[in-house]
């Protein structure tokens, strides 16, 4: 990767019209690619907004620029898989994960409370665990993680090593995963699809790991959710900025993840 010239790919699509005039979240993607794999990029990134489970887009919009700051390969978190048999069930024992990770039982419950809320944000909201209140002022944007990528090649090989199924969702949830508890400021991050046949959820620490959660909600379920509890004593605008522009492969042979 040393000496490439490589480009962020972005996509987001939607239904009735754009996210800012109103239009229902689809879907949305993020690649690192050469200049040589754009085209492949891009066309993988159009085959995901049409074909996803929400329904059919009327408006997608993909965009590329060049990534002009050096792109560090980071290791992926630990991943463990754990059963649940019901969504209250998924719940409870997300409430134990982020207990922890080191998120007080308070700030888990303020959190839970606005679920629902949190829901129609399109990206992340970050939740502070010492005032249990939300802290990015985002509104319905929120903060998207953007920059990043795992390279097939890699993903392929760090998964036969470990006997996991060569799950695309689970590739991109574990990088993005991965880069949030990269960042000193990130205390936990909870998380779950607004895919209405994806029931899998996580909850992903420092120490903790990816933490796969076998369901947190039910099948037809549109609702989603991406908190990240964070310091709210942190510089929470440095944290935001490499959420969002520092770019990062995920790679097995990469650097320790817990500093940025």
């Amino acid at each position: 990767m040393q000496g490439e010239t490589y480009y962020s790919v972005r996509m987001r699509a939607s239904q009735n019209g754009s996210h800012e005039e109103g239009g229902k979240h689809i879907s949305g993607g993020e690649r690192l690619s050469t200049f040589g794999g754009l085209k492949d990029a891009v066309n993988a990134l159009l085959d995901k907004g049409l074909s996803h489970s929400r329904g059919k887009p009327d408006f997608m919009q993909i965009q590329f620029e060049y990534v002009d700051d050096p792109i560090r390969a980071i290791h992926p978190l630990q991943i463990e898989t754990n059963d649940a048999n019901s969504a209250e069930d998924g719940k409870a024992l997300a409430t134990e994960l982020l207990q922890q990770a080191g998120v007080p039982g308070d700030v888990i419950e303020k959190a839970f409370r606005r679920i629902d809320e949190f829901s129609e944000v399109r990206g992340a909201v970050l939740f502070d665990v010492r005032s249990g209140k939300r802290v990015d002022e985002r509104k319905e944007k929120g903060v998207r993680v953007s920059r990043l990528d795992w390279p097939d090649a890699d993903f392929r090989e760090w998964a036969a090593k470990r006997g996991v199924p060569l799950n695309s969702r689970m590739k991109e949830a574990l990088a993005v995963a991965t880069k949030v508890c990269g960042h000193p400021a990130v205390i936990a991050e909870l998380c779950w699809s607004d895919d209405p046949d994806y029931i899998t959820g996580y909850v992903a620490g420092k120490k903790l790991g990816y933490q796969r959660i076998t369901k947190m909600k039910e099948y037809g379920d549109e609702s989603g959710c991406r908190v990240f509890f964070v310091d709210g004593s942190a510089d929470l605008n440095d944290c935001i900025s490499y959420l969002e522009k520092k770019p990062l492969f995920i790679q097995a042979g990469g650097e320790p993840w817990n500093c940025h």
